[in-house]
Formats: C-alpha cells, structure tokens, sequence
C-alpha cells in the first residue's frame, strides 16, 4: 500500500505541474486566439476582437488566478470551448470525441498488437540464439524500425492500390457509399480502409519491440535461477515463459507504457498520409491553424494518457516484481 500511496502522490503532482504549464503556455505567448482569428482574415473590422474574445471564451482581461479557476473548470468537464479554425464554430468536445474512437481503433490496436507480437518473437529468438532464426531477425527488426512512417506508408500504397489495386488508401471508409452505422458492410468497410495504415504502423514499430525482449532475454538466461531451473530438469516451454519471458518482459512495461499513453495522439504522419480521420490528423490541423483550443484539449488528453499509463505500468511491475515494492 506505501508503494501505491507514493505511485499516486506522485500523479497527482505531475498531473498538476502538466495542466498548469498546459494553462500558462498559451498565456505567456502575445496576444490572444481572437486577435490570431483577426490575423487570419484581415477584412474583419477591428470592432469584432471584443465579440469574438467573448465568443471564444473571454477572460483575457481577468486576473491570472480567476483565469486558472477557469482552466480548472474547462480541465474537469473537458470543455475548451469551440474551434477557432479547424472547424470554426464546433465544441472541441464534439471534435474530440469524434476522432478518439478512430485512433484507439486503429492506432491502440496495432501498438498493442505489435508490443505482444515482438515480444513473442524476441523472447523465441533470445531462446533459439545461434540459429538462423536469430541470424536474421535482429538486422531485419532494425531496418524495419529504422524505416520512416510516411515512406513505408506511401510504399504500401504504391503496390496494395497502385499496382494491385486490392486495398483502398484514404480515409476511414468510402463517404460516398457507406453511412456509419453498426452492420457487417460498413464495419468491414472499415476493417478495409485500416489495414494499409495498420500494417504501417506494425511494420515501423514491431522491430522495437523484438530488439528490447531479445536483449532482455538474453542478459536474463544467464542468472542463476534460470541455471538451476534448467538443473532441475524442467522443461524448457516453462523456462522460457515463467523464468526467462517473466522476468525479461519488465524492462519494456515502462516502454509500452508510454507507447500505449502516446495512442491518444495519433501516429501523426501515418494518419496524414492516409487521411486518416483521427486525433493525430486532428491535432496536426489544429497547429496548422493555430487552433489554440483543439491543441491545448489535445495536449492535455495526451499528458493525462501518458501518466495513467505509467501508473497502471508501475502497479503492474510491483505485482509481477516483489523486489520493486520492497526497494520503496
């Protein structure tokens, strides 16, 4: 129970340094989003910054410490108020709510597919070290994470729709034909348009994945409890799962964590390549734009991600490692 008190002491701490640096940035830059708005079009009469600073939240001629009450408030019912130039005139909510499902869909699956997958085959590659197996899959793991995402995408696209023709490459589904709705055609519209991204992102981060367990694995089967493990005479499926796999697997959960905490942002690039209507598109019009709100609700949704993960991470490792509950 220490060890949980001090994990979340901790969170909160880092949750609120996060949201008030989120809340200060903006604040310590010139100007204001109403007068970046005015920028942007400059037809607009000088007499608009007023309504327009009320429309998008006002408050700039508050005092700091009502302005961070505010923020708190926006923090705790995640309401930014409305698009200022990615969609003008949309709650950031909505915006938020409607591109969160896409990238957990696709992006969340693929990262927690590729992190089991190039655990497995690191762990069997660290076991079978020497043969070819492990010849040829650590060159191969480093070529594929060393690839550029939006190079591997752009190849995907160019033999699976180019050449082929067999895969569709942009957006989520057809928006021509298909209205969302829970049926078999429309959801394996979408199983459709996902698999080139996916593929994508599998490709570019699985090689990660099956270095970091190899590795471990290896500096693993040489302790003593794995000797004497295999002394006893048990088999070697065991070993290499509840001796070797157990105890090599910690060092990635802190990794995966924050693999699994920066889901919530999108794979940015893979996502603009295939027109991907996600959070990690969204997030990459919002800087285009200038949008304040949308990149400020997008900023503090990745942070809080990242540290739930982490916690969750830690929670884990003191359960699979006594040793780590004992050392706080």
């Amino acid at each position: 129970m220490r060890f949980i008190r001090r994990r979340l002491a901790f969170f909160l701490v880092t949750l609120w340094a996060a949201v008030t640096l989120n809340f200060l940035l903006p604040r310590l830059m010139p100007g204001n989003p109403a007068e970046a708005l005015l920028a942007q079009y400059p037809h607009l009469q000088p007499q608009a910054l007023h309504a327009l600073t009320t429309l998008l939240g006002g408050g700039y001629h508050q005092s700091l410490a009502t302005q961070y009450a505010d923020y708190w408030r926006q923090v705790v019912t995640f309401n930014f108020g409305i698009s200022i130039t990615t969609s003008f005139g949309t709650p950031v909510r909505a915006m938020v709510r409607a591109a969160l499902p896409w990238t957990l869909g696709l992006v969340g699956v693929t990262t927690v597919l590729a992190f089991v997958l190039g655990t497995l085959i690191g762990l069997v590659s660290a076991w079978r070290r020497g043969t070819w197996l492990d010849a040829l899959l650590p060159p191969i793991s480093v070529i594929g994470f060393a690839l550029p995402y939006f190079w591997v995408g752009l190849l995907l696209v160019y033999i699976f729709n180019v050449i082929l023709g067999w895969l569709p490459y942009e957006d989520a589904y057809n928006i021509l034909t298909d209205t969302p709705a829970w049926n078999l055609t429309f959801i394996g519209d979408v199983l459709e348009h996902a698999i080139l991204p996916g593929m994508t992102i599998l490709i570019t981060q699985i090689g990660l994945w099956i270095l970091f367990m190899r590795n471990n694995t290896i500096t693993v089967l040489a302790e003593d409890y794995v000797r004497m493990a295999r002394a006893k005479g048990l088999k070697s499926w065991r070993i290499m799962w509840a001796y070797a796999g157990r105890n090599a697997i910690l060092p990635n959960l802190t990794g995966f964590a924050m693999a699994l905490g920066f889901v919530v942002s999108g794979a940015i690039l893979v996502e603009y390549v295939f027109n991907y209507p996600g959070l990690g598109n969204l997030l990459l019009r919002a800087v285009e734009g200038l949008d304040y709100p949308v990149m400020q609700a997008l900023f503090l949704l990745i942070t809080l991600a990242v540290l739930f993960s982490l916690l969750v991470c830690d929670v884990l490792t003191a359960i699979l490692d006594p040793r780590t509950r004992e050392s706080v």
